[in-house]
């Protein structure tokens, strides 16, 4: 093996060991932001401003990600700075909760800062894992990796419910500090291995260069940019209830932390599973076709919470959700990476980031 491929190697091994444990800080937080609001006393307004002011504010900074990637010149600095920070957030948010909550409106920045920043690494780091996996295996490498990673998540955000189950009621701000710490610790590790990997070399020219405006200009002969404002519309669409699911569950069934939390990753689960053969059936067919069955299906998914909502049925649909999900998610990232060229890609990806961020802001 050649020492290009044996770094390529190396770094791949590397970028699973920090997916590892950033799906351990995934799983300790993305779902019990809104439970530890409502424990705050905030009502379904704030709720929605947690959903959309940390989307509108990651996707507004992320026109800055590729000119600030190009000055540091190096994208693996990058990412490793911007993780770093994002897991002092989550100390912050765990010291927090430790002493009896902060008001809904200080939960929300803290949760937009731990967001954005999150968000704000995400161009590079998709520029760079491009670069390091084959063009011919994206779909099955992507497919596997997250597969394997998002089982990791659902485990973890059981941890975490059941954690949250033993603290609650009399303790459950402690219960709270315990998981947004532990997800601290876990971002502080996945940096760790962040800056063991191998940073392929790229110069980007003066003709690879545009701006948001430039971009978006070009939106009617742009088939990219026409891919963009598909899935941006897609997802202003599934924003309008996504956000509130959460509510639904814990205020108006009065579910248990347990079983909300059997429910919420009962989909995230269906989705890791289903990545695999997602992906090799994207290798085969092609991103679009994928992405072509799949959007339909996600249309109907909120209609069918109206007809019933016992546990068993919304197990049901929760796996009809992440099936049609897993298909949608991977195709639509390995699509930008298929069709923006090495040294434009991170731009074209913060660029889809901006305007699917802002559409879900609204």
């Amino acid at each position: 093996m050649s020492e290009y491929a044996e770094q390529h190697r190396r770094s791949l091994r590397f970028s699973f060991l920090d997916g590892i444990f950033a799906g351990g800080m995934i799983g300790f937080t993305q779902d019990f932001f809104t439970p530890f609001l409502l424990v705050l006393g905030a009502g379904a307004g704030l709720v929605g401003l947690l959903s959309s002011i940390p989307n509108l504010i990651s996707a507004l900074l992320q026109l800055k990600t590729a000119d600030l990637a190009e000055k540091l010149g190096s994208r693996k600095k990058f990412i490793a700075a911007f993780v770093f920070i994002q897991a002092m957030v989550l100390f912050f948010l765990a010291g927090a909760a430790f002493r009896g909550g902060v008001s809904p409106v200080v939960f929300i920045a803290l949760v937009t800062l731990f967001t954005s920043l999150g968000s704000f690494v995400m161009p590079v780091w998709g520029s760079l894992m491009s670069d390091l996996v084959a063009e011919k295996k994206r779909g099955e490498y992507f497919g596997w990796r997250n597969k394997v990673l998002g089982i990791l998540i659902v485990v973890f955000s059981f941890i975490a419910g059941n954690i949250l189950h033993v603290f609650e009621p009399a303790k459950i701000y402690q219960g709270f500090a315990l998981i947004f710490g532990f997800a601290g610790i876990f971002r502080f590790i996945s940096c760790y291995f962040l800056t063991r990997m191998y940073e392929p070399p790229l110069v980007p020219k003066k003709e690879d260069y545009f701006n948001f405006f430039m971009f978006i200009r070009r939106r009617r002969e742009s088939n990219f940019a026409q891919f963009v404002l598909f899935v941006a519309a897609f997802n202003f669409t599934v924003y309008l209830a996504s956000p509130f699911f959460a509510v639904f569950i814990v205020r108006e069934l009065q579910f248990s932390y347990f079983l909300y939390t059997a429910v919420t990753v009962t989909a995230t689960g269906m989705i890791f599973l289903m990545m695999g053969r997602w992906g090799r059936h994207a290798d085969r067919v092609g991103n679009l076709r994928v992405l072509r069955f799949t959007a339909p299906v996600i249309a109907i998914l909120p209609l069918l919470w109206i007809f019933n909502q016992d546990p068993a049925y919304l197990f049901f649909v929760q796996c009809v959700s992440g099936f049609a999900w897993a298909g949608f998610n991977l195709c639509a990232s390995n699509f930008i990476y298929d069709a923006a060229k090495p040294e434009k890609r991170t731009r074209c990806i913060a660029y889809f980031n901006v305007v699917n961020g802002t559409a879900i802001c609204f």
